[in-house]
């Protein structure tokens, strides 16, 4: 954004921090996420805040996998995330993993065993949940809690030597049954899982909790500002309560509101349910709030970035509109974006008074919007044209300034034309426009004196290519389909994907780029998608463009 901004609360504690001399006057920040899904767009809100806070404090930013559940995790996911870390233009200081620390974390376990503030608990999930009491009822201790040392050290070294099977026992921190904040009421620190993990393979067979590697992670790191949401508010005085009793760096947690945006769900355990069950088609499914999906879409790291930056950091929750989203890319695009013709829903104009056989070479700008047009393009003109359909009207509107019978419109970059007749079929759809033109009415050279307020694109049936186009709307119906009743897919937008098999385009697009957007003139904003091949193109529609017909 071009106007200067106030700081944002994190940033304004980052200063303080600085102008006290604390941390050794550096900053260090990480982005932690856990390798089970594709990111989306509110992660990318965060590695926006995390790296972008580093990188205008001249600190650095840790990419730290925290892999500490082995069921879930795979290395696509590790791989998909390192991707589109980069691709939004960020670099980490160093790639590191939760497991890296399996060991150190093993001691930190040990050493709050040995200071009675850990204990091997027998119970079941059920029964640890019962005693914990509720939010108006203090917990109960049950036998385990009053475990000796020694055998707590042994039996938690029996755990690790794989002597039990899954969920026979875990290890809990011993704090304060009757806390009001459950997280402190003998929080869960480590559990049995005979799972291969996808780094250190079989060599464990417990796994820390999230809450206990998580913490620690960042005091190993020394990190000086641990950035999680909000819903991590209630786990800070556990965070805390580790570094206090272990005595490591003082890593300090500050939470900001997540990214909410309407028409779509935020939860990885939602999206993989979308993709699992075939309601899209993968994870970079071009409806996906995933990052890889808006990539797949035609968004630019440019766009989602700005994106971020408009819609802040703040302490409070609140719904974003997807509108914001698709300004931001609308405004990218329009200056970057080449322009090109393309006919979704065509239909045939006959020139009636242009030569048979003849081909012209029209030209066109590349981008208007860019200082000398960015260039120029050619593409040929003749006697029958691919128009779209709603571009005709048999009887028009008086404010109705395209084509019908009798009226005047420019073909863009070409010339001006009027329509004379219409041709149909059996059951009465138009298959044929004929009209004529005005030889001195060509643009850039235009002798004619008429001036028409419309301008149609328009693409050469004798040249016209022919792609594929996927026009994507919002997923769902509802704005919070999470906050629906019933199952959150019941409001799956069934209009969400339309497939346009046959479309025209003029030749130049038979060399469309994968990553390089195009504007389909008067159509919107379109990418070519990871599927096409030389026999086939198919090309994804990014973002509509403002359409003052349609709102009329």
């Amino acid at each position: 954004m071009s106007e200067e901004r106030s700081l944002n609360f994190i940033e304004e504690i980052v200063e303080e921090d600085l102008a006290a001399g604390k941390n050794d006057n550096r900053v260090l920040t990480r982005f932690p996420p856990e390798p089970n899904g594709y990111l989306h767009i509110g992660h990318a809100k965060s590695i926006c805040l995390n790296f972008g806070l580093a990188k205008k404090y001249n600190g650095l930013t840790n990419l730290r996998f925290d892999d500490t559940n082995p069921v879930k995790e795979d290395v696509e996911y590790v791989d998909s995330i390192k991707e589109d870390v980069k691709w939004l233009g960020f670099d980490w200081a160093n790639e590191l993993y939760a497991s890296d620390y399996f060991d150190q974390l093993y001691n930190f376990a040990v050493e709050l065993i040995k200071n009675n503030l850990a204990y091997v608990d027998d119970s079941t999930a059920e029964e640890i949940a019962a005693q914990k009491g509720t939010p108006t009822e203090p917990g109960t201790p049950n036998q385990y809690r009053s475990r000796s040392i020694e055998e707590n050290l042994q039996l938690f070294a029996d755990m690790k030597d794989g002597k039990y099977p899954d969920g026979a026992k875990v290890l809990r921190a011993k704090l304060d049954l009757a806390s009001p904040n459950m997280h402190l009421r003998d929080p869960l620190m480590y559990r049995i899982k005979h799972a291969h993990h996808h780094r250190t393979g079989d060599k464990w067979c417990i796994y820390p909790m999230y809450d206990f590697a998580h913490g620690q992670s960042d005091a190993i790191e020394e990190i000086t500002h641990s950035i999680c949401t909000l819903e991590f508010v209630p786990h800070r005085p556990l965070y805390d309560w580790f570094i206090e009793k272990l005595d490591i760096f003082p890593s300090k947690q500050y939470e900001f509101a997540r990214l909410n945006l309407n028409y779509t769900v935020m939860s990885k355990r939602k999206l993989l349910q979308l993709v699992t069950e075939g309601h899209v088609d993968g994870w970079d499914d071009p409806r996906m709030p995933t990052i890889s999906g808006l990539r797949r879409r035609g968004y630019t790291p440019a766009s989602i970035r700005e994106f971020c930056e408009r819609i802040g950091v703040a302490k409070r929750e609140n719904m974003i509109d997807v509108g914001l989203l698709e300004f931001c890319i609308r405004e990218d695009l329009n200056k970057t974006a080449w322009r090109r013709m393309a006919v979704l829903d065509p239909v045939k104009l006959i020139l009636d008074n242009y030569p048979e056989g003849q081909t012209e070479v029209m030209h066109g700008e590349n981008n208007p919007e860019v200082e000398g047009g960015d260039g120029s393009r050619e593409f040929p003109f003749g006697r029958e044209l691919w128009i779209e359909r709603e571009d005709f009207m048999e009887v028009a509107p008086k404010k109705f300034f395209r084509l019908g019978i009798g009226l005047m419109v420019r073909l863009k970059n070409a010339y001006i034309i009027k329509g004379e007749s219409i041709v149909k079929d059996a059951d009465g759809n138009i298959t044929e426009i004929h009209c004529s033109y005005l030889p001195e009415s060509k643009s850039g050279n235009d002798t004619s004196g008429i001036n028409v307020k419309g301008t149609i694109h328009w693409v050469s049936v004798e040249h016209a290519k022919t792609a594929e186009v996927r026009l994507y709307d919002r997923l769902f119906q509802v704005e919070d389909p999470s906050n629906e009743d019933g199952d959150f897919k019941d409001y799956i937008n069934p209009n969400s994907l339309q497939v346009l098999s046959t479309v025209y385009i003029e030749p130049d697009l038979v060399n469309a780029e994968l990553g390089k957007p195009v504007q389909f003139m008067r159509k919107g904003y379109f990418t070519l998608d990871k599927n096409s091949t030389e026999d086939k193109l198919v090309f994804n529609r990014t973002v509509t463009l403002k359409d003052g017909w349609g709102k009329k």
